[in-house]
Order: C-alpha cells, then sequence, then structure tokens
C-alpha cells in the first residue's frame, strides 16, 4: 500500500482512536488538510478562529475528558501561535498532541517564508519535541508522541513536519503496525514497605491535614480519594486545579487553599501536625511562605514525578508512584480512624457581587456541570462559592494563569462532554483576548452558557493596586464595547443584566436555554476577591 507522508498523519491518528482535531489550516498543512477532507467522516476537525483559541480548545477537550487533545497548525506565525497554550498545558498537566507544518527539508535554516525553529522555541514548554523530515517515521513517531502525552505526568508533546515530508509517496504496511496503548502499556508496582512507613506516620497523627492537587483527577483516583478520606475522617483542603474531586458540600471537604483560599483552609495548614499532599507541586500562591510552617509539622508528599519531589518543601516522607493505586492500598489499611469531628464554616457574606451571580447559578445548573473560568477575580470567587458536584467538573488555567483561556476551553470541553452542561465564567478583560472564538460556537453550533462578569477593570491587578500601591490604579481601569451587540452578531443569545432584581431571573434563562447563550452582568467596581494572603505571607497575614 503506497500513501502520501499526509495520508499517514490522518490514518495514524484514526488508528489511535481521534475523532477531533483543532486547528486552523496554512501553506505548510496543506497536505494534511487535503487528506482531512478525505477522512471527514473518520476524524472531525474543528476551525478555531486563532491558533490560540485552538490549542486552549484543545486543552479544554482533554481537561473535560481524560483523552488527549489535538492540535493542528501552519509553520511561522501559526506555531508560534500555540507557545502560550503550550506553556500552559505543561505546567497544568494537560495531554496534549501538537502537530505543526514546516518549510520543506531543502530550505530549513535559509529563512524561507514562514519558516521558525519552533523545535527550540518549544522545548522549553513540552514534555517531548521533534522534527520529521522524512515520512517512513511518521506512524511510530505519533504513536510514541501519544503515548508520551498520556503516561506518567501528562503534557504537550509537539510534532514538526516538513512539507516534503507531508507530501513524499512511501509504502507503509498498516496491518502489522500495533496501537501504542498496547505497545507502551506497563503494570503499576506499588511500594508496599514505604506505604506501610506511611501509614503508621499518619496514625500517630492527632491533627492532619489532608492536601489534593490536579494530580488525583489525571490519576483518575477521586473514589480512591474519597474513600481514603471518609476511612480516615482527615479533614481535606484543595488547591485551585484540585477543586472537585470532592463533591464542594462533602462534610469533609474546606474548600481551596492558598492566596484566595477559604480562611479555614488555610489556618488547618498552621495548626496540623501532618500535611499529606497528594498529586500538588506547592506552589507558592497555595502554601504561602513555607517558614511559617512549624518545623516540627511532618509532610508526606505522594506524586507520579519524581522532579516535584523536594522542589519547594522538603518533605519528611515521599512516595513517587500511580496515586489510584497507592490510595487504594491506604485506604485499604484504615478503619474510621476519627481525627475530626464536625467542621465549621464562615458563611460569606453576599452583596451585589460575583459570589451572589455564583449563587443562582448554583440554584438553577445541572449536576453533570463543567464549570470552565478565565483568570482573575471572577475565577477566585467561582473556586471558593461553586458548587461542585460531579468528577472533572473544574476546568481553568491555574499554574500560568493565562487570560483568554477560558471561551476557547469551553467549547473544547463541549465537543468532549456534548451530554454535560458547559458554563464559561470570564471577565470583561479576559473575555476580549479571544471573543473571535464566538464564531467557533456560531459555526458549530456549540451550546455553551457564557457568563461575563463586567466591572470595566482589570480586576485582579486592580485589587493589588488597591492593597499594595495606594490606590495608584495604572491603566487597570478598561473602556468596553457592547458586548450583547458583539454576540447577536454572532447569532447568540445574549442578555445584560444590571439592576439585581432581574439577575436570578436571567440566570435561569440562560442556563435553561438549549443553545448558546451570553450573559454580561454588570458587577459592584470596588468589589474585592477576599479572603487574601499576600504573596510570601503566612496566614496570618491574611487580609479581610
Amino acid at each position: 500500500m503506497t500513501s502520501p507522508g499526509a495520508e499517514i498523519i490522518v490514518k495514524s491518528l484514526i488508528y489511535n482512536k481521534v475523532k477531533f482535531i483543532f486547528g486552523y489550516p496554512g501553506g505548510a498543512v496543506m497536505p494534511i488538510y487535503d487528506l482531512l477532507f478525505t477522512y471527514k467522516k473518520q476524524i472531525k476537525h474543528i476551525l478555531t478562529r486563532h491558533e490560540q483559541g485552538s490549542i486552549h480548545a484543545a486543552q479544554g477537550y482533554a481537561r473535560g475528558t481524560g483523552k488527549p487533545g489535538i492540535c493542528l497548525s501552519t509553520s511561522g506565525p501559526g506555531s508560534t501561535n500555540i507557545i502560550t497554550g503550550l506553556a500552559d498545558a505543561l505546567i497544568d498537566s494537560t495531554p496534549l498532541l501538537c502537530i505543526t507544518g514546516q518549510v520543506s527539508s531543502n530550505l530549513l535554516g535559509s529563512d524561507a517564508f514562514q519558516e521558525v525553529d519552533i523545535i527550540d522555541i518549544s522545548r522549553p514548554v513540552t514534555k517531548w519535541n521533534i522534527q520529521i523530515t522524512k515520512p517512513d517515521k511518521i506512524f511510530e513517531v505519533i504513536a510514541k508522541g501519544l503515548h508520551i502525552a498520556t503516561s506518567g505526568r501528562p503534557g504537550p508533546v509537539l510534532i514538526d513536519i516538513t512539507k516534503d515530508a507531508q507530501q513524499k509517496i512511501i509504502s507503509k504496511p498498516y496491518k502489522k503496525e500495533v496501537r501504542i496503548s498496547k505497545t507502551y502499556k506497563k503494570k503499576n508496582k506499588i511500594n508496599k514497605k514505604e506505604l506501610q512507613k506511611l501509614i503508621r506516620t499518619i496514625k500517630k497523627a492527632h491533627k492532619p491535614i489532608l492536601i489534593i492537587g490536579q494530580g488525583v483527577k489525571l490519576a483518575n483516583a477521586e473514589n480512591q480519594l474519597k474513600k481514603f478520606a471518609e476511612n480516615t475522617r482527615i479533614p481535606v483542603s484543595s488547591t485551585l486545579l484540585g477543586l472537585g474531586i470532592l463533591k464542594t458540600k462533602h462534610n469533609l471537604n474546606y474548600g481551596m487553599l492558598g492566596m484566595h483560599g477559604n480562611y479555614q483552609s488555610n489556618i488547618l495548614i498552621l495548626k496540623s501536625d501532618l500535611i499529606l499532599a497528594i498529586g500538588l507541586r506547592f506552589d507558592e500562591r497555595v502554601i504561602g511562605n513555607i517558614k511559617k510552617i512549624s518545623q516540627k509539622t511532618i509532610i508526606i508528599h505522594l506524586d507520579i514525578e519524581n522532579y516535584e519531589i523536594n522542589k519547594r518543601i522538603k518533605s519528611t516522607i515521599h512516595l513517587v508512584g500511580n496515586l489510584k493505586d497507592n490510595l487504594t492500598y491506604l485506604s485499604n489499611n484504615f478503619k474510621n480512624k476519627k481525627y475530626i469531628k464536625e467542621k465549621e464554616f464562615i458563611k460569606p457574606k453576599i452583596g451585589i457581587t460575583m459570589p451572589e451571580v455564583i449563587n443562582y447559578v448554583n440554584l438553577y445548573k445541572n449536576k453533570n456541570c463543567i464549570l470552565v473560568t478565565d483568570v482573575g477575580q471572577h475565577q477566585m470567587s467561582a473556586a471558593r462559592y461553586f458548587n461542585f458536584t460531579t468528577i472533572k467538573s473544574q476546568i481553568t488555567s491555574g499554574g500560568l494563569g493565562t487570560m483568554g483561556f477560558a471561551l476557547p476551553a469551553a467549547l473544547g470541553a463541549k465537543i468532549g462532554a456534548k451530554r454535560r452542561q458547559v458554563i464559561c465564567f470570564v471577565g470583561d478583560g479576559g473575555f476580549q483576548m479571544t471573543l473571535q472564538e464566538l464564531g467557533t460556537i456560531m459555526q458549530y453550533e456549540i451550546p455553551i452558557k457564557i457568563i461575563i462578569i463586567n466591572n470595566n477593570f482589570l480586576g485582579m491587578v486592580k485589587q493589588w493596586q488597591d492593597f499594595f500601591f495606594n490606590r495608584r490604579f495604572s491603566n487597570t481601569k478598561i473602556y468596553n464595547p457592547n458586548f450583547t451587540e458583539i454576540s447577536k452578531a454572532y447569532n447568540i443569545k445574549s442578555k445584560k443584566v444590571f439592576i439585581k432584581e432581574k439577575l436570578k431571573k436571567n440566570i435561569k434563562k440562560m442556563l435553561k436555554s438549549k443553545d448558546a447563550f451570553l450573559i454580561e452582568i454588570l458587577v459592584e467596581k470596588e468589589y474585592n476577591t477576599l479572603p487574601m494572603i499576600p504573596t510570601n505571607k503566612s496566614v496570618a497575614k491574611i487580609c479581610f
């Protein structure tokens, strides 16, 4: 059987059960796009309006389904436009396979039209990258790339393929190939000796706390974590990306900790004699000033990646391995050791603010809802007040904090999880960074719900100016267009709300709609997301 390299690319994706590709065509990938037309019944391409939109959509798809997101872009500016998404995916451990076109191999290094050295550019922000100049290795490399992207700690992989490699005709025995999932599948082994040591240490603790991160989601270990927490009765705090692992109203769930986290979660860290951290990297915005944690506090760290151990906080005991297997073993070795009897919550004061909006969303959202947030005050408010009721229900840009992430990520999540309701929370600043993706939503009739929280400021930056720069609001006031009219131009239903009495009715109307719907809500300008722990400070310096 003879095929051009472009056909091998498409067939290898189909062979590895890829259903969707997010991308934007260009000269260096035209052979691939030509074959996508041939195989459009087997694999669907989603045309975004910008390459950054395509990679964020692929991220949303991956985070909503647990499957790798696939992104396709041309050379030059097409490939450089996905760098932000690669960096975001790397730090948030999102499995992506990004294929970029490249000029023909005989032109490499000649500053040809739309040529950039994307391999060197992308190396710091990918888990693995490679350039293909000959078609005979395409099938093998794509299979390997999918394996690397999804195994261990997931992350982004970039494969750069020259145009002549896409066009050259070769013979390829497809029937002898084996899917990478079968080729590389390995059995996980647990270290029972270390686990027993860990168990003995936990049983001696009087005031332990459990901190959970996205690693639990990536390991599909939500049920094992829940069983372990319930067997031990250890109070649970979560990082931003760990939200949704336990239901918000679970009696052991103390919510998010960190800079804008719940006071109770943060104070438990200071009072604990043992911190059991599972699937997180101890980001400085999660743990604050590490010197304020008692030197007598025992820190146990479980993670899939050895690189994360002792990177920022020195652990007393650490265990590298599969979290699902380790949590299963741990939960089976505890029988209702009661470390805590009950929890108390300080109920937030809710006025005409972002929390009030979220409160009404909680009333009418579906139980299977996925929350996708952008970056800023609304992100922290949603993290604190949104009622998570099912697993894999939260998608946001955590480590990189990428404004403009939410809208394309939401459409990608909806494409991957079409039976689940997807709600996109975004600020007036972040929305304008990728609002062109309304065109993608229109073209493919993607019924997501978009809530623009509009305070006519770059709110989080303004908040810092308020607290730490003597209210000198330099370049944070933002003049906005009429968002509802823009939405209507894309044939998307819309509504603007600025009167409290109409808020509840319109949120209900939006969430009950079967179509895409955008609602713009004008909130108070002088609202700050509190409490807040200043950078590199301890909970003792918390601002209310």
